[in-house]
């Protein structure tokens, strides 16, 4: 895959890649790709969780039903 930047944003891409750690700019913007697609995939679970009806109150005794199931005391 090939991607034509303006020189703007050529520019801003390789000042990226020299002020962190990316080796090249195909490094960095594998980087931003990844991080978007994380975003959706946050954005798809948070309305799925909406849309999965109403929720459990949350209390101390919530909390500690998940850390009991966290620590596998089921």
């Amino acid at each position: 895959m090939n991607i034509s930047l303006p020189d703007e944003l050529r520019a801003f891409a390789d000042e990226q890649v020299a002020a962190h750690v990316y080796a090249s700019s195909s490094e960095y913007v594998r980087e931003l790709i990844r991080r978007d697609r994380d975003d959706v995939r946050l954005r798809e679970a948070v309305i799925a969780g909406l849309r999965s009806g109403d929720g459990s109150e949350i209390d101390p005794a919530y909390i500690d039903r998940l850390r009991a199931r966290a620590a596998g005391d089921r």
